[in-house]
């Protein structure tokens, strides 16, 4: 039910495809915009109880997007910025937590680029076959993932986050609500 003010909603009868995309891009939007227009200070903020901030999820996000729609997807090596951020080329920094090391405006675009990067793969994937293409991601006997599969973990991953986002973004300056107002756009971070 995408309209001008607000293109990030999924359709209310689509195909399979439709609901599948319509989804991952509200629950990306939600998340952008409860990330959104922070300096350092609000993107290392941490809720007592965890360690996770809101830097640290877009740093998260990015590095899943591009591992799901590269390294899971076609098996080939996650690129850049990875490679030259994590030269060692250790696989479990794809999920690192941490936003050291990072402007404010570095971690916007590390996911703003890597959600750009992972539409186009999809786009492509999705040219070449169906949702139950197989993809590199083997789960032995069991055989490969579908493109199904990939975009349904990337869903979750999304569910999973912004939730946490709520929390430490209601923490830091009080922003509250399940979706981004009309017209909404990112305004991306800051300066400290």
């Amino acid at each position: 039910m995408a309209t001008d003010d607000y293109p990030w909603e999924p359709p209310l009868a689509g195909t399979e495809v439709e609901h599948l995309l319509g989804t991952l891009k509200r629950l990306r939007t939600t998340f952008r915009w409860k990330a959104d227009d922070l300096d350092e200070a609000g993107l290392t903020y941490r809720i007592p109880s965890s360690s996770l901030t809101l830097g640290g999820l877009l740093k998260h996000l990015a590095a899943d997007e591009d591992s799901m729609f590269t390294v899971k997807l076609t098996g080939a090596s996650i690129g850049e910025p990875w490679e030259s951020i994590w030269p060692d080329g250790a696989e479990y920094h794809v999920f690192t937590l941490d936003p050291t090391g990072h402007t404010p405006d570095e971690l916007y675009s590390l996911w703003d680029g890597a959600v750009a990067r992972s539409d186009a793969r999809i786009a492509a994937a999705l040219e070449r076959g169906a949702l139950d293409q197989p993809t590199a991601l083997g789960f032995g006997a069991d055989g490969h993932a579908s493109l199904r599969r990939l975009l349904f973990d990337l869903i979750e991953e999304y569910g999973r986050h912004t939730g946490h986002a709520d929390l430490i973004r209601e923490a830091v300056d009080g922003r509250v609500g399940e979706d981004p107002p009309a017209g909404w756009t990112p305004v991306s971070g800051r300066a400290g």
